[in-house]
């Protein structure tokens, strides 16, 4: 008599081994945390001094078009910061494509001290012809004396 030999079927297992997912995370995250402090550098401007309203805490990061000390043009955009130089027609057309995105994104003229106000002007109602509904100005607190 031969007995038969039965084999068990086993169940597929369908288990996700997730440590090596947690690696690459863990490597990104060191990644961004050192590449952040690098970003965030902007074009060096010596702003004037005024006693001025800060942006609210809660709103969004501002546009922010530069001005230096030699009268060329930068766009800091958050995501989008470069340091190249813009024409002034580049700055109101990219400034005018991320306002249509984000209409309450506020905008922010950054110009040097020693810039002429006609400089400052023309770039105002550059952005203004672009569609910013209104363009607020930045200065450093004055120092105490």
């Amino acid at each position: 008599m031969q007995q038969g030999y039965q084999r068990k079927r086993r169940r597929p297992v369908a288990e996700i081994n997730v440590v090596p997912y947690i690696d690459v995370m863990l490597v990104l995250l060191i990644i961004f945390m050192v590449t952040a402090p690098i970003v965030t550098q902007g074009v060096k401007v010596d702003l004037p001094q005024g006693e001025a309203e800060t942006l609210p805490a809660d709103s969004k990061p501002p546009v922010v078009a530069s001005i230096d000390a030699m009268g060329y043009y930068y766009l800091d955009a958050g995501s989008s910061s470069t340091k190249e130089v813009l024409e002034l027609e580049d700055v109101a057309i990219r400034v005018g494509a991320i306002i249509q995105l984000e209409p309450e994104r506020p905008v922010v003229v950054k110009a040097d001290r020693s810039i002429t106000y006609e400089k400052v002007i023309q770039l105002m109602v550059s952005l203004q012809a672009a569609g910013v509904p209104s363009v607020g100005l930045m200065t450093d607190s004055p120092e105490e004396k």
